[in-house]
């Protein structure tokens, strides 16, 4: 099968070409608006296009981006850093467990209704079997959950548990909690979980370490990044 023939299937059925289609699957992941400001921005450049298309298309198209963009991202760090934060998802307290390795790149999330000693074995064996190895360190804070999770599914793996060395993973939180502000809130856990799974890839994948470079490099990465992103969206293709 030839590269346009698998251009038009993913498409198929979509009136706008895809070139709006990832233009507003990016805003909505990367900012912190809401479908109907999107809507509202794309109207000013002529689209007329609602706030309920754009929320179909990120249903649907963010989570193959995200996929794409996980198979092309470098192989993670052997140190991971853990965490997890309270979210109010339906009015009822939820979790959300992290983890990131050393260079800040998410490996992967999860909600959980609990966080003790049960939740955190289950988030471990879905980290260990998507990353399908073992960290050379854990990084987590003092949550006691963690000691259980850690003697259960990687006891040979060297565990540091203090609070201050972990921040690479609570400051990954942040761009998370801005999208549930403006989101007001998540309604179902499955939701969450589906959308926050394609947040945590695409929005991190604009946030190079702009304290850590130059301008002229910060410039330069992130036209490499777009770039990416244009094959993710294979935008490229239809050249």
């Amino acid at each position: 099968m030839c590269d346009d023939a698998v251009v038009s299937s993913i498409y198929k059925g979509f009136r706008f070409p895809r070139e709006v289609i990832s233009h507003c699957v990016w805003l909505y992941h990367r900012f912190p608006l809401s479908l109907r400001e999107i809507e509202l921005l794309m109207a000013e450049r002529g689209i007329e296009v609602t706030y309920e298309t754009i929320r179909t298309w990120c249903t649907r198209f963010g989570p193959e981006y995200a996929r794409s963009l996980r198979r092309r991202t470098p192989h993670p760090g052997d140190k991971w850093h853990l965490d997890e934060v309270f979210v109010n998802i339906g009015g009822v307290r939820k979790y959300l467990w992290r983890a990131v390795d050393q260079h800040g790149n998410v490996l992967d999330i999860l909600i959980q209704s609990r966080r003790d000693g049960k939740a955190a074995t289950r988030f471990f064996r879905t980290l260990l079997k998507k990353q399908g190895r073992r960290p050379r360190v854990l990084v987590t804070d003092k949550l006691a959950s963690y000691q259980v999770a850690h003697r259960q599914t990687m006891s040979t793996t060297e565990h540091r548990q203090n609070k201050y060395l972990n921040n690479r993973c609570e400051n990954s939180h942040q761009p998370s909690r801005q999208r549930e502000r403006a989101m007001k809130g998540f309604r179902t856990v499955g939701s969450a979980q589906r959308f926050l799974s394609s947040f945590s890839r695409i929005s991190p994948h604009f946030r190079p370490p702009r304290h850590r470079m130059t301008a002229t490099a910060h410039r330069t990465e992130l036209a490499t990044r777009f770039q990416v992103w244009d094959q993710v969206t294979e935008q490229t293709l239809a050249a």
